[in-house]
């Protein structure tokens, strides 16, 4: 047998390391520079990617999850499709249930993946029929079922901790004013903002949030943006280390997601649009040699049919 190190072993060995990528033309008018962790250049398209096989090996280690057992998710794609890669992976079964607000380019990639989907109605976190209390009971009934729960388990957080946040710190090379993130599950937010605040206290975490997410101090209602803000504060949320919340309409979210398509080169979906039109804002205030990293979450493939093909954005 030969010898060929740079080979990975999987396609879960080529997750994180994503690049950071200076935004030339959709920047700030003034102020301090952005940059753009892309994180669709995960192996599954998203951030999501880092915490799938945390998630895995947290059941696993705590029985949860047997072998040949099936994971269940409530997921709005992204955490669901990097399940769906590592289950293929690791020989489980995959079952996801989604909200109906959920592009169907996602669900399309999901099926491909070869998961089973169950599509429910958006309602509120505390009705019985929510996504993640349908997701739970499935779990519960189902044979060899497991429920990964990336809104309870601090597997989330711990993976950014020890992945995406180093990774932020070391390529500004320790010299970052303010990162931008938003927030579905918080897991991202809170795992990249502890670490970086444990290297600099002063380092300003912004989660930007869409109109209508409580997160951001508002009433609740209704917002197209998948894959951040919330109805009620998750778990995995530590809202003590966000600084600012920052909330974005749709129609600004999505305008901006064209924009970085058409001037940057940067197909990313409608959350990138919402945190790069908050880091707009941040970094305005800033000092022209302050550097400001924004999240970029997934790609906008995802997103063909509800971002890309109307300029209302679905």
């Amino acid at each position: 047998m030969g010898d060929w190190p740079r080979i990975k072993s999987t396609i879960l060995d080529s997750v994180g390391d994503t690049p950071m990528i200076w935004l030339r033309h959709v920047g700030a008018e003034r102020g301090a520079r952005i940059a753009l962790k892309l994180e669709a250049m995960n192996p599954g398209g998203s951030i999501k990617d880092r915490i799938a096989v945390a998630l895995i090996r947290d059941a696993e280690q705590s029985g949860r999850l047997l072998p040949g057992g099936t994971i269940v998710e409530a997921t709005a794609g992204n955490t669901g499709i990097a399940l769906a890669m590592a289950a293929a992976v690791l020989g489980y079964r995959a079952l996801f249930v989604v909200p109906n607000k959920m592009s169907p380019d996602k669900i399309a990639i999901l099926k491909a993946y070869g998961a089973e989907v169950q599509v429910v109605p958006d309602l509120p976190r505390e009705d019985p029929d929510n996504y993640q209390n349908i997701a739970q009971r499935l779990a519960e009934n189902l044979v060899g079922g497991c429920y990964m729960g990336q809104f309870e388990r601090q597997a989330n957080p711990k993976a950014h901790y020890a992945s995406t946040g180093p990774e932020i710190w070391r390529d500004a090379n320790g010299q970052l004013r303010a990162v931008v993130a938003g927030a579905g599950t918080g897991g991202t937010i809170t795992g990249i903002g502890q670490y970086l605040k444990s290297q600099d206290p002063n380092v300003l975490v912004i989660g930007a949030d869409p109109e209508g997410s409580i997160l951001s101090g508002g009433s609740y209602h209704a917002f197209k943006i998948e894959g951040m803000g919330e109805d009620y504060y998750p778990e995995t949320l530590d809202r003590s280390v966000v600084d600012r919340w920052i909330p974005i309409s749709d129609q600004v979210a999505f305008a901006m997601a064209r924009r970085l398509a058409r001037e940057e080169g940067l197909l990313v979906g409608g959350s990138t649009g919402a945190i790069v039109a908050a880091a707009k804002i941040v970094a305005n205030e800033l000092a022209s040699d302050e550097l400001v990293v924004a999240l970029a979450p997934d790609t906008g493939r995802n997103y063909l049919s509800n971002i890309f093909t109307t300029e209302k954005g679905g």
